[in-house]
């Protein structure tokens, strides 16, 4: 055991040692070179998830843009960093990437950090990037722990591809305009976020809208009690019951659409040229506006070119007649 953490420690030596030699600020001709921006992931419960190399940059860069000083500074002090935190956080990244920007131009490195995870998903980052990238500044990802990535790799679900959402919409409409997206998906599995006080209403908003859909829920991950709830919505539901205090914890969620649930964009009820039609009466639209009509119904299988082909059609059709 000792000869494995000596082995350890010589490798964070190492790398710190390595990343250190990118920090070398005066170039040959003695002039200040422009810092990097390194995007740090984190661990999502377990701090022993981190690695040598993003402990070694945040142990060596000029400052660390931290969504949360507060709780980064928890992991900083189990890291045992001593660095600089400074705040960057969704209601503030818009006025401090200027800032951030003319730190890294006048030579100094900084580390983006989130909460926990790797930054930018679902999270603030990506104005500081966008700034860095406009202004030719190095973007260097140090990859790590995300939530939606390892639910994923537990889920048991099909990988071959795969969308992720974000966290879940609030609000009921929003959610069966989502529903429908996933049933005309070209891809059957789906990640998700949710809030522990919201995500019994998530499950229950798939058992009303009788989805055939399979769930894996991951509270917890990497922590002492991590758990995972599988099955049908309405199992999910019964796991969720019997666990008692399922309000605790971040969830990430993988769904899995069934075959039989998917919509089958080729098996089309109405014709195209009837559905534009159809949206000029109801609305006195011209043809153009009754596409974009037609496009954002969610009853609707038509491809915007098919749409537009049936439009062309009914010009031929009354130009004909």
């Amino acid at each position: 055991m000792d000869e494995k953490n000596n082995e350890l420690e010589l490798t964070e030596e190492l790398l710190t040692e390595e990343v250190a030699a990118d920090y070398d600020e005066d170039s040959a001709d003695g002039t200040a070179e422009t810092g990097k921006l390194y995007i740090v992931a984190t661990p999502i419960g377990n701090s022993r998830d981190m690695s040598p190399r993003g402990k070694a940059i945040l142990e060596t860069v000029d400052m660390i843009a931290a969504e949360d000083t507060r709780r980064s500074m928890v992991l900083m002090n189990k890291l045992g960093i001593r660095n600089r935190l400074v705040s960057n956080h969704k209601f503030n990244e818009y006025g401090k990437a200027e800032h951030f920007v003319n730190e890294m131009l006048a030579g100094k490195s900084i580390a983006v950090i989130t909460d926990a995870g790797t930054p930018c998903i679902s999270d603030p980052g990506n104005e500081l990037i966008r700034a860095a990238v406009r202004n030719g500044i190095p973007v260097i990802g140090v990859p790590g722990c995300c939530a939606a990535v390892t639910a994923l790799s537990v889920s048991g679900f099909d990988l071959s591809s795969f969308l992720f959402y974000g966290f879940f919409p609030r609000e009921n409409a929003d959610r069966r305009k989502l529903l429908e997206k996933l049933r005309h998906g070209d891809t059957r599995t789906f990640a998700f976020y949710e809030s522990p006080k919201r995500i019994m209403d998530f499950v229950e908003f798939f058992i009303r809208e009788d989805a055939k859909v399979q769930m894996c829920l991951c509270n917890d991950l990497t922590k002492l009690h991590e758990m995972a709830f599988r099955g049908t919505p309405a199992e999910v539901k019964e796991q969720l019951l019997a666990k008692g205090n399922y309000e605790k914890g971040e969830y990430a969620v993988i769904i899995e659409v069934q075959e039989e649930y998917i919509f089958n964009k080729t098996e089309h009820t109405v014709t195209a040229e009837a559905m534009i039609v159809d949206a000029m009466l109801q609305g006195g639209l011209r043809a153009k506006d009754a596409i974009a009509s037609v496009m954002a119904d969610p009853n609707n299988s038509y491809s915007k070119n098919e749409l537009k082909a049936a439009a062309l059609n009914l010009k031929r059709l009354f130009g004909e007649g």
